[in-house]
């Protein structure tokens, strides 16, 4: 059944994000494999990512059974273009594609929502900078499952509040997560805030290219560090051990109040799919890479 124009372009957005890894992931993926010792089960797990992403590209099939938690992110411009109801349509007709699995479960009863559309998902929020787009985050469970928020000071960690603190929070949840959250993953981390918005701004970090740096001089400071001791734990991809176990590591702040110190850890695993729909006044596509 053919859709409407901006239903189908929905759509192609949920496919290509579900069948493509993003350049930066690509490359991330790519180089580690260059560090990794030949033969090496790290490198053989980092070679299977490959060739799954390849074959999911080519046959526009998703890159994971898990097609996880939809969150859109519609720029103000578009909201009477990209309505609930257009997303609702959207998720529902690549549900049926086969694009997404049936992935959404009643949390009262236990059954399945078999379009994938109902109250609260998927998941939609409104943004105001930059240009009209709209993006797209498929965070599976076993990624979101790995997210962590701690509570500074911690005294089990000896993390007290400030940048230090948040470094020995972050490495430890990259540490507790091993291989469980289909490493080697990224950390978008959330320095203050109150507890809802820590996870707000720590999930917004994980649209960063990975290349990029803060513009916080401090805080791309500890992202470079974060990085670099993370990959000397030793976990590797998918715990087996190896040179690489975070691909990037993405930081903001949110101010807090002076009785709260917040550092939250949102994970990701390493198929990283985030794609964005760009229109222009003329309606003309355009996508990210």
């Amino acid at each position: 059944m053919k859709q409407p124009p901006i239903v189908a372009l929905v759509a192609e957005l949920i496919q290509r994000t579900s069948s493509t890894l993003p350049n930066d992931a690509l490359k991330a993926i790519k180089a580690a494999l260059r560090r990794e010792a030949k033969g090496a089960s790290a490198a053989m797990v980092l070679k299977t990512i490959l060739e799954n992403a390849a074959v999911a590209q080519r046959e526009g099939t998703p890159l994971c059974q898990d097609t996880g938690t939809l969150t859109f992110f519609v720029h103000e411009s578009l909201r009477r273009k990209v309505t609930s109801a257009v997303l609702g349509q959207a998720v529902a007709f690549a549900t049926e594609q086969g694009w997404l699995r049936r992935n959404t479960i009643d949390s009262v009863t236990g059954r399945s929502v078999d379009t994938n559309v109902c109250d609260g998902a998927p998941v939609v929020h409104n943004v105001s900078d930059g240009a009209p787009r709209v993006t797209l985050v498929m965070k599976g469970g076993g990624s979101e499952n790995m997210s962590r928020q701690y509570s500074l000071p911690d005294a089990a960690l000896g993390a007290g509040r400030d940048l230090e603190g948040v470094r020995k929070c972050v490495l430890h949840a990259v540490h507790a997560a091993q291989g469980f959250g289909c490493a080697p993953g990224v950390v978008g981390v959330c320095v203050g805030g109150d507890r809802a918005g820590g996870y707000e701004e720590a999930k917004l970090q994980l649209l960063r290219d990975f290349g990029d740096r803060s513009p916080d001089a401090a805080l791309a400071k500890l992202e470079k560090r974060i990085l670099k001791e993370a990959n000397e734990l030793g976990i590797g991809p998918m715990g087996l051990g190896g040179r690489t176990t975070l691909l990037a590591a993405k930081i903001g702040s949110r101010p807090r109040v002076p009785a709260s110190f917040f550092v939250t850890v949102a994970y990701l695993c390493w198929a990283a799919r985030r794609r964005t729909l760009f229109l222009d006044a003329a309606g003309k596509a355009t996508w990210s890479t």
